[in-house]
Order: C-alpha cells, then structure tokens, then sequence
C-alpha cells in the first residue's frame, strides 16, 4: 500500500520551514548574526509554516491541499531569495542591499553613522560555509527541493 502524498506533504510544508528557521535561530547562539537579506528569506519560511499549520484542520482534502501548495510557493519563494544571496556572497552578481551596494559619498557618512550604531553585518561575505556553501545556499537547496518535492506529493492519492 502506498502512503497519501498529500499527508507526506504536509509534513515536509511543516517541518521544512520549521527546521531552517530553528536552525537560522541556533547559528545566532553561536554567534553568527544575520545580514538584512537573511532576515528576506525567513519571512516566507514563518507564513510557510502558519499556512502549512491550516492544512492540518479538517477542512477537507481540496482546502488542504491549496494550503500545501501555497506553503510550498512560499518556500520556494525562500529558496529563491536563497539563491539570489548565495549569488551576491559567491559574487556572481551585485546586491541591491546598503549592506553590499557600493555608495555614494553622503551616502557613506549615513553608513558611518548607522555601523557606529549597531554592527554592520555584510550581505556579500558568508559568515559560515560548510563545503563551500553558505547557509544561503543550503536555505536554496533545502527550500527548493522541498518545495518540489510538496508539488510532486500533494496531488498524490493513496492505493490499496
């Protein structure tokens, strides 16, 4: 017999988000502190798992599964950021950021007045990489083929 799709689902629009955001929470225990486009990818991941949470209320299998697949769009959207923050700290591309976009002269004192505020915290330096790859990166691989693997899941009926 082969398991619903739409429960495995589920579970992966919950967990998944879940997991990446305790995990974007500890690294800042061990003192890594997030840049402004970190903070981009983690909102999608908070809707994701309150949208995910409303698939598990008995509304039927038709609302579920909308709910599924709008918490899986929302960690793609994740993944996306993801892959666009892992490009600017890869320096494939630039950043539209103030915490990676080059400045103007007034616009350097505004920054010097903010950094002497609170840390600066760089968009396009990785604060930690593990096989070369950013913790932008892995939200751009965990997210994306999470996601991929709701929308392949969903739509997926048990048989007996």
């Amino acid at each position: 017999m082969r398991r619903d799709g739409l429960r495995i689902a589920r579970l992966i629009a919950l967990l998944l988000p879940a997991a990446l955001l305790a995990g974007a929470w500890g690294s800042q225990l061990f003192g890594l502190v997030p840049c402004e486009m970190c903070h981009w990818q983690r909102w999608p991941h908070y809707a994701a798992v309150a949208v995910a949470a409303l698939a598990f209320a008995p509304l039927g299998r038709p609302v579920q599964m909308l709910f599924v697949l709008f918490a899986g769009v929302l960690i793609a959207v994740s993944g996306a950021i993801g892959v666009f923050h892992a490009g600017v700290e890869y320096h494939w591309w630039q950043g539209i950021t103030a915490c990676t976009a080059p400045v103007s002269h007034g616009d350097a004192m505004d920054l010097l007045n903010e950094a002497l505020r609170r840390p600066l915290i760089r968009c396009d330096a990785p604060q930690w990489t593990l096989f070369g790859i950013s913790l932008a990166g892995f939200n751009a691989i965990l997210s994306l083929a999470g996601a991929v693997a709701i929308f392949a899941l969903a739509p997926r009926r048990a048989r007996g």
